[in-house]
């Protein structure tokens, strides 16, 4: 049985708490590994490493700071089958979406190269008699950074990689479900040439997340996750003075007006909603057509399709559509949200909760599920399901349909689809959700814009990679300067170069 500690200082260190949590294979069932749960003793310690080595870190140039990022970004791309297989092991996904996770971490990674330009400060000359101001962007110092599951690989890049690029040390609690590729992720940075002591990961469970919380010497956190955790990080976080970015849950709608090529819509919604067994806070969840006619096509073009979709574990091969959940739990309480939607009045129009695979009859499987009407009183509409189940919410009206996306308590992601540029325009301006796809499933913004989504899914003034990213993990420091005029001696005649 393979035991997983932490890493902290450039190096593995074994846990020393005693108490271990299950890493599973979702496909089979099986406990495959063992991941140590720190003590507060062994966060002050990885705190205490991270905070020894930050200050030559924020000294380091940016420009040597971003050569680390290139170096990290190659090595992600020569291990990226070794990260893809060691996800899908742990979480279940499918080797092309583990691909996927690594790829989109990774662009972030590209992003923060940029480091020398996106930290530049602003310049006033002659403020004031004499007088020149200048503001200087500099590293908050330890931060940290708590994920989730089911993106392994990218969240905590999204998290790290700026923060590093800063000039900041940063501690990562991942999720105890899949905590090998985290780690791996923290050796490749080190291989990369980040110093050691600047990324530390501690794996854990609440305990190690409330020490985050209150540890003095971390000042910022980020975190994503269900929003009841993200709503406690944010304010014990902040309670205690620390910097805080919290992403909670979603109940993503995708629109379906009647001018909508249905065939599009309908593989759309089979992609973004059935993708990763519905383990993303970006999954589409709700469609909603718009007119009974629209519905009714919708629903027969989609029904043929979750039925035919394949799945199995990732060893099936690349054409399998989706995985398991995660763990047994997390099954068993996505089939409770159908018996219920069931028990509720909805018309369950493909049910997969009876799968079962040869061979795997103990792994954590379910298939596609579909529901049609739907309504906003009942739990399934109401309730993140995090699972393969797509409800479909008949609007008889395109302001009844921008309303239930704007009534709802999540603000996540939306999308629209329609050949009507005007209607399209008018959603984008009015919704209030963070994230907007027109004809775009899962809009989920490139590196270099930011994503965070509005109401109970985000808690915090900023949003995560982008140019927001290097504004969270830095303060504005302004000087203002007066300086007697003078001409200094000697000469250089070798053309400069950063030293």
């Amino acid at each position: 049985m393979q035991t997983i500690g932490h890493f902290i200082g450039g190096k593995h260190v074994e846990g020393t708490s005693g108490r271990f949590a299950d890493v599973f294979n979702p496909a089979t069932g099986e406990v495959q590994a063992k991941v140590a749960l720190a003590t507060d003793a062994e966060l002050d310690a990885a705190v205490a490493n991270a905070a020894a080595a930050q200050p030559a870190w924020a000294a380091t140039n940016p420009q040597r700071r971003a050569r680390v990022m290139m170096k990290f970004v190659e090595l992600l791309n020569r291990d990226m089958d070794k990260l893809a297989e060691a996800l899908s092991r742990e979480h279940g996904k499918t080797l092309p979406d583990a691909k996927g996770d690594v790829i989109r971490g990774l662009e972030v990674a590209e992003f923060c190269i940029g480091a020398p330009h996106l930290l530049k400060g602003e310049y006033t000359e002659g403020a004031g008699p004499g007088i020149d101001m200048y503001s200087m962007r500099q590293p908050l110092g330890v931060v940290a950074g708590i994920t989730p599951f089911n993106f392994p690989a990218m969240i905590p890049m999204w998290k790290f990689c700026p923060a590093l690029a800063c000039g900041n040390a940063f501690i990562l609690k991942p999720s105890e479900r899949d905590p090998s590729v985290p780690i791996m992720l923290a050796e490749l940075m080190i291989e990369a040439g980040l110093p050691a002591g600047l990324l530390n990961v501690v794996n854990g469970d609440k305990g190690a997340v409330d020490a985050i919380l209150d540890h003095e010497v971390i000042q910022a956190v980020g975190f994503v996750g269900s929003t009841p955790i993200a709503q406690y990080v944010y304010s014990r976080a902040t309670a205690n003075g620390k910097r805080a970015q919290c992403f909670g849950g979603a109940k993503n709608h995708m629109i379906i007006m009647p001018d909508a090529d249905m065939d599009q819509a309908a593989d759309a919604l089979i992609g973004a909603g059935y993708g990763a067994a519905g383990e993303r806070c970006m999954a589409v969840s709700v469609a909603v057509p718009v007119g009974d006619a629209t519905a009714d096509a919708l629903v027969a073009k989609l029904a043929p399709k979750i039925e035919a979709l394949k799945v199995g574990p990732y060893t099936a091969g690349d054409d399998v559509d989706f995985g398991p959940l995660v763990t047994k739990e997390a099954l068993t309480r996505v089939k409770g949200l159908v018996d219920q939607g069931v028990k509720e009045g909805a018309d369950l129009v493909v049910d997969g909760r009876g799968f079962s695979m040869q061979g795997y009859e103990d792994g954590f499987f379910m298939g596609g599920c579909l529901f049609d009407k739907v309504t906003k009183d009942m739990d399934i509409y109401k309730t993140e399901i995090f699972g393969p189940v797509l409800s479909v919410v008949r609007a008889q009206t395109y302001e009844e349909a921008l309303g239930l996306a704007m009534d709802h308590e999540y603000g996540n992601g939306t999308a629209i689809y329609t050949r009507d540029g005007d209607t399209a325009r008018d959603f984008a301006a009015r919704v209030n959700i963070g994230m907007v796809g027109i004809n775009v499933p899962i809009p989920v913004p490139l590196a270099y814009h930011t994503f965070g989504g509005w109401k109970k899914s985000g808690f915090g003034d900023l949003n995560q990679h982008g140019p927001d990213g290097f504004k969270f993990y830095t303060r504005t420091k302004t000087v203002t300067a007066r300086w007697p005029s003078g001409i200094k001696e000697g000469a250089e005649f070798s053309i400069p170069t950063m030293k």
